[in-house]
């Protein structure tokens, strides 16, 4: 067995380390069983020093941000989860934001308006970080990350810093090719546009108003359970497939937004698991369109 306080003691402190932390206490679902090892860097230098240590040690790791998008199955994850929400500033430079990868997508929104930025709107009520959104190109409301990336840094698998720009990350509906790479976002450079504040102050507000009457906020969620097929709305077709309310376990479709599976309070992964295959299987029956999930699954059964 891997002493992971001895692997990584020499450099973090024994607060930036814990063993067999439940994953429930980090994901917007609420839910996942316990990862082996969960360290919470504090600098860049830091988690270049976690890097090169798991993979000299041939150890397994996965990278945390917000938690958003993402189910932990229920018997947690082996090998050590790396998390980057500790990773926290903001540097205004004109009509840039360079922002470190842990910071919340709500708070960099938030900052831009201060500033008298816009491009950020769309993203104030997303959960999670802004190094998650630029590893999914979040977006919502006609807007995405793409629009406002000007370039990202990520670590490689050795720990080496890379600058990539905007082009170089083949941003498209859901996707960028840092997963497959299997680079790290460590900071993001976004190129927004000057606009009056309280403008920004209202779109943000009235999207927030939005979002608070059509989604299911008030129950644990991972936001959008499926991507949107081409030519579809997710949500839709789940609610025409008669699924609005449907339950298994602790897990239902939200009967606010059919789009959203929640977590009704006692919901294990394997309960929105099963009711995701069900939904899925149903609605390609009745439609033959085959849903595909938003959702990262990532652990143990």
């Amino acid at each position: 067995m891997v002493a992971y306080t001895e692997l990584f003691s020499s450099f973090l402190r024994r607060n930036q380390i814990k063993l067999n932390e439940p994953m429930s206490r980090h994901t917007t679902f609420g839910i996942g069983g316990a990862a082996d090892c969960f360290v919470m860097p504090e600098t860049i230098e830091e988690l270049q020093k976690v890097i090169v240590e798991v993979t000299k040690a041939n150890v397994p790791f996965f990278i945390l941000g917000g938690g958003a998008n993402l189910l932990v199955r229920d018997k947690g994850i082996r090998g050590v989860v790396i998390y980057t929400g500790r990773l926290q500033s903001i540097i205004h430079e004109g009509n840039r934001l360079r922002v470190a990868a842990g910071v919340s997508t709500a708070k960099v929104a938030k900052t831009a308006m201060e500033h008298g930025l816009s491009g950020m709107e769309f993203a104030a009520g997303i959960p999670g970080s802004v190094g998650g959104a630029v590893v999914m190109n979040a977006g919502a409301y006609g807007g995405e990350m793409k629009d406002i990336i000007e370039k990202v840094y990520v670590l490689d698998e050795n720990g080496a810093q890379l600058e990539l720009d905007r082009d170089a990350l083949d941003l498209g509906y859901r996707h960028s090719c840092i997963p497959e790479k299997k680079y790290i976002v460590t900071k993001v450079v976004l190129e927004l546009v000057p606009r009056n504040e309280a403008e920004i102050r209202s779109e943000m507000k009235e999207l927030n108003e939005k979002r608070a009457e059509k989604q299911p906020l008030q129950y644990p969620s991972a936001g959008s359970t499926f991507k949107r097929p081409e030519g579809y709305f997710a949500g839709k077709l789940i609610m025409d497939a008669g699924l609005r309310g449907y339950q298994v376990g602790g897990a239902q479709v939200s009967e606010k937004h059919c789009g959203f599976v929640i977590n009704k309070g006692d919901a294990t992964a394997a309960d929105i698991c099963q009711l995701m295959r069900d939904v899925s299987d149903k609605v390609q029956a009745q439609f033959g369109v085959v849903l595909e999930p938003e959702v990262k699954m990532i652990g143990e059964f």
